[in-house]
């Protein structure tokens, strides 16, 4: 799971997951994107910058890279809350998801106070 770290939502998002799978040690690896260090050639090539776009989770059973309301899927059912990954993606409720998501995605920095930093919207 690649995740902005200095996303106070996001953040608190994480800690819960990693909370979740403390049965499950090495199940989910959590890397914050926002340590200096961050290096996307080690991560399927997914940049800092692709990361900060939306929520990304790369699969190492099918080696695929998840995107979005599908990379909480993934990452949902890899901690136990398969369930709410299902719900997500489930076709009445996906548009829903994916909308509501997309709104997230593009605020996320003015609403956790670091609009400045990347006038973008990408840092």
């Amino acid at each position: 799971v690649l995740y902005d770290g200095m996303c106070p939502i996001c953040l608190t998002e994480i800690r819960f997951l990693q909370f979740l799978q403390r049965n499950r040690p090495g199940n989910v690896n959590f890397i914050d994107i926002s340590n200096p260090g961050y290096d996307g050639t080690k991560y399927k090539h997914v940049s800092y910058e692709m990361a900060m776009e939306e929520m990304t989770v790369i699969d190492e059973k099918d080696e695929q890279v998840h995107r979005g309301v599908p990379a909480f899927a993934v990452m949902y059912g890899a901690v136990g809350l398969g369930w709410l990954g299902r719900f997500m993606m489930w076709s009445p409720v996906r548009p829903f998801m994916e909308k509501a998501y997309a709104v997230f995605a593009k605020n996320r920095l003015k609403w956790t106070g670091r609009a400045e930093e990347c006038p973008s919207g990408s840092c």
